[in-house]
């Protein structure tokens, strides 16, 4: 068997269009770019989805360009579609963090006015340990397939070498960053409820009890109480987070191809 030279290099230039896209979308989406994953198992599973692809995309490849300029320009538009479409990907995910930083600054656990330095200043600890939970649930419920196949998909939608249409990709930003935000707080509604009723019941009893201390009484039993309710719904936030982001990864651009 003879390898003709001439054939390879013409895959050359798709297989580096495609790599472009699929290693820049690898960097952000949930799962498998998350930061804790061995660089080796990323950069293995960029190259094999590209050798998986590549032979469905090669034919929709333009012709390569003579000059240098503007093939580094298709190259950086690809980069550019990949982490687009990771950045989307990513974002509904993180709504699983934000909601616990809402829970936390409800419980008590958290301050906006005392941030942890070893947390970072808009964290705490439980959005960490949420968050530190995303690639665990995301991989045991095969959740990350669903972009990787929409990815697949989105190959057919915007070809290699043709530019991100900007206007729909802005218009998918801005919606998934309203997905994000609207389920951090119907994740987090149950202690909203629940902190609204306490202070209620705390500002009633200043009323009656005029000369108690009742931050100090009432921040122990806000914290408890928190601690009970978490425990309670902690299972019920995460499934319906879940059930969500699995929803809106398959309306992913690409997703229907």
């Amino acid at each position: 068997m003879t390898f003709d030279a001439s054939e390879i290099l013409s895959w050359a230039p798709a297989f580096v269009l495609v790599l472009a896209r699929v290693a820049a979308a690898l960097v952000l989406l949930p799962g498998v770019g998350e930061a804790q994953a061995p660089a080796i198992v990323r950069i293995g599973l960029a190259l094999g989805i590209t050798i998986l692809i590549l032979p469905a995309v090669q034919p929709t490849v333009p012709p390569v360009p003579t000059a240098s300029l503007d093939l580094a320009l298709m190259i950086a538009g690809e980069v550019v579609t990949g982490l687009s479409f990771g950045w989307i990907a990513r974002v509904v995910v993180l709504a699983l963090p934000v909601a616990a930083q809402f829970i936390g600054y409800l419980v008590g656990l958290s301050s906006v006015l005392q941030p942890d330095p070893e947390l970072g200043a808009q964290s705490g600890a439980l959005a960490k340990l949420f968050a530190l939970g995303i690639p665990v649930v995301v991989l045991a419920t095969n959740l990350y397939t669903l972009p990787l196949i929409a990815l697949t998909g989105l190959f057919r939608l915007i070809p290699p070498g043709h530019m991100l249409p900007l206007g729909e990709n802005a218009r998918a930003a801005i919606h998934a960053a309203g997905v994000e935000f609207g389920l951090a707080v119907q994740l987090a509604s149950p202690f909203v409820v629940a902190a609204v009723a306490w202070h209620l019941a705390m500002g009633l009893t200043t009323r009656i009890v005029s000369r108690m201390q009742i931050y100090f009484v009432s921040m122990p039993g806000q914290i408890m109480v928190g601690l009970v309710l978490l425990a309670m719904t902690s299972s019920a936030i995460v499934l319906a987070w879940r059930n969500e982001v699995a929803v809106f990864m398959t309306a992913l651009p690409g997703g229907g191809y």
